[in-house]
């Protein structure tokens, strides 16, 4: 990455749930460190093919952070440290152990379309 202030996030470009998510993110990130894409497209292919993470079903959000992948809840919590207002407090929830955090956050995830919908194709 070129620009030590710049992260991506890779989200599930369908999904009602993130994209209203990544709108969320956009209005809070004043210092316009994040990109986005579509776990769906071909830069999170490419980017993560070469991972750990390359095999990523479209349940989590994939965050790359000074060249470190993050996933789910650890993702969520790290995106929010960033964000203006009093967010950055949810980083505090990093205490929880990854398996319970990531507990929560798969229920919501295997039920986001069911509870937010779909959309036929990626903002």
């Amino acid at each position: 990455m070129n620009n030590p202030l710049e992260q991506i996030i890779f989200f599930d470009g369908v999904c009602n749930l993130c994209n209203s998510s990544v709108q969320f993110i956009l209005k809070r990130d004043k210092n316009k460190r994040f990109r986005f894409a579509p776990l769906q497209g071909k830069t999170a292919q490419t980017v993560l093919q070469n991972s750990d993470k390359k095999n990523l079903d479209l349940k989590s959000i994939v965050l790359i952070d000074r060249e470190k992948i993050y996933d789910r809840s650890t993702a969520a919590l790290r995106i929010a440290k960033y964000l203006s207002g009093a967010w950055p407090l949810l980083y505090a929830f990093m205490i929880i152990p990854k398996f319970i955090r990531d507990g929560v956050y798969n229920f919501v995830a295997k039920n986001r379309y069911k509870w937010f919908g779909v959309q036929e194709s990626c903002m």
